[in-house]
């Protein structure tokens, strides 16, 4: 900063970097080594905090203190136009004492928040009530009051050169893989973007496959599905105004683990974790095994259930995989119209779509009863996955096994398998292997894949990797 610049031209020259919005306070204030000028964001910054805070370091600056300006809130920096920027933009006060080149930043922002209620997408029966919120310190602190120990490393970096955004990556250093960690810090300081705005863009720039259907992020708003996985040498990414986090390296079947599993008795939480996985097959073949038997197969099918199959199917004007479309494109259109209406509407869009238009388009003979059954179990299926990702994955990828089974039959749904298979083979999260422990193949943790097992057998608590804690962790 030039010595020669006036009072009331540096103040000229702050509104006009800011471009004089009316929410910018700035003046000139008085200090025993001569005048200083304040500014910040009125709407951002507790102003009666800023008071208190000027007060204190006053009273500091008096008592010739050495570094008055340090406070538990407050730091003293060389004076530049981009640290100005950065602290009233992130919600702090800058005071700048241009005779000495100085800029102290108060941090006291003024951000409304909710409190940390149970996310509306991960319910849970047994177990925590605590979600995260958009508020970045809060969702640490929701991670370090159930893990009170000194190796939970938080290391925080900004992206987006307009939004700044902090980022924050959260693991267990004795625990997590050192290679894994560097790798993570690596792509975050890779990326190069005018603003990061949410928790997906940053999953875009993570995954190592952002073409592929499948997720390879965990993505929660949990704190206690969170916790067990950095037990498990995993990293937990945050992102500032969000309230989701994203959880890596993960497997393909840590989505079909869920809190329950661990809340309730070991027999219960072995059993849903099974239902849910057979739920993806379900959720997948049934609608092309379908379309096979009634198109190709229709000879392995009982001779009293084959007359019935055929009576059902007598006046329908086209082939079962053009009503396999038309369901499933309508439940889909359903289903996006719940999500989109006001829950009180959303419900009743549900059941009238559901009950009414559904017995009217097979009273109407452009569907059979059966296809109908059909598409209500695949739907049903597809809701049991407790992670939303995994369930639009599950959803979408049903189509390209409808198209083969109608072209090939059961060669084609073989088929299909096979390419799914490859490329889950072929996927990973954070350089891990995503089909683990089926690719590589490792039987010794398919007991713990299929089985919720007793906390009472710690060395049978295996992990989703080679690295980790064997004796303290959890599961996803």
């Amino acid at each position: 900063m030039s010595e020669a610049i006036s009072t009331d031209e540096l103040v000229l020259y702050i509104r006009k970097i800011f471009h004089n919005s009316t929410d910018l306070f700035v003046e000139e204030t008085e200090w025993r080594n001569g005048p200083a000028i304040i500014c910040y964001y009125t709407v951002m910054t507790e102003a009666n905090q800023v008071n208190e805070q000027l007060e204190l370091i006053r009273q500091r600056e008096k008592d010739n203190l050495p570094k008055w300006g340090e406070t538990a809130t407050s730091s003293a920096y060389p004076f530049s136009v981009s640290l100005l920027i950065e602290s009233v933009c992130s919600g702090s006060a800058a005071i700048i004492f241009s005779d000495t080149n100085v800029l102290l930043k108060i941090s006291v922002p003024k951000f409304g928040m909710r409190a940390p209620n149970e996310p509306d997408n991960e319910h849970v029966i047994r177990g925590s009530h605590e979600g995260f919120v958009e508020g970045f310190d809060t969702n640490i602190s929701l991670i370090r009051k159930r893990l009170a120990i000194p190796n939970l490393v938080v290391q925080t970096i900004c992206l987006g050169e307009d939004s700044n955004t902090k980022i924050s990556y959260v693991y267990i250093d004795s625990i997590a893989d050192e290679d894994v960690v560097e790798q993570l810090k690596d792509k975050l300081e890779g990326i190069k973007t005018k603003a990061i705005n949410s928790s997906g863009q940053l999953e875009d720039y993570l995954e190592d496959s952002v073409w592929s259907p499948f997720p390879q992020f965990l993505n929660t708003e949990r704190p206690d599905r969170v916790v067990p996985n950095l037990l498990e040498g995993k990293i937990a990414i945050f992102t500032d105004h969000t309230p989701t986090c994203l959880v890596a390296p993960v497997t393909f079947f840590s989505f079909y683990q869920s809190p329950d599993d661990f809340n309730g008795r070991v027999i219960v939480g072995s059993f849903y974790r099974i239902v849910r996985l057979m739920s993806f097959m379900t959720a997948i073949f049934l609608p092309a095994f379908y379309i096979a038997v009634i198109g190709f197969h229709s000879e392995i099918l009982p001779l009293e259930l084959s007359k019935k199959v055929k009576m059902a199917i007598n006046e329908i004007p086209y082939r079962p995989v053009v009503e396999a479309f038309l369901l499933e494109l309508f439940i889909e259109l359903i289903r996006e119209a719940s999500i989109r209406l006001p829950t009180p509407i959303g419900q009743t869009i549900g059941i009238v779509g559901g009950l009414v238009i559904g017995d009217a388009i097979v009273s109407a003979g452009l569907v059979s009863n059966l296809m109908v059954i059909v598409v209500a179990m695949t739907a049903i299926s597809s809701f049991v996955v407790p992670s939303v990702e995994m369930n639009m994955t599950i959803r979408i990828i049903r189509f390209p096994f409808m198209i083969a089974a109608s072209a090939l039959g059961f060669f084609g749904i073989v088929l299909g398998s096979l390419v799914l298979f490859i490329h889950l083979m072929n996927l990973s999260s954070l350089k891990q292997p995503y089909f683990s422990p089926i690719v590589p193949f490792d039987p010794s943790r398919f007991k713990n894949l299929f089985l919720r097992m007793p906390y009472i057998e710690p060395s049978k608590q295996q992990k989703s990797f080679t690295h980790g804690d064997d004796g303290n962790g959890g599961e996803t």
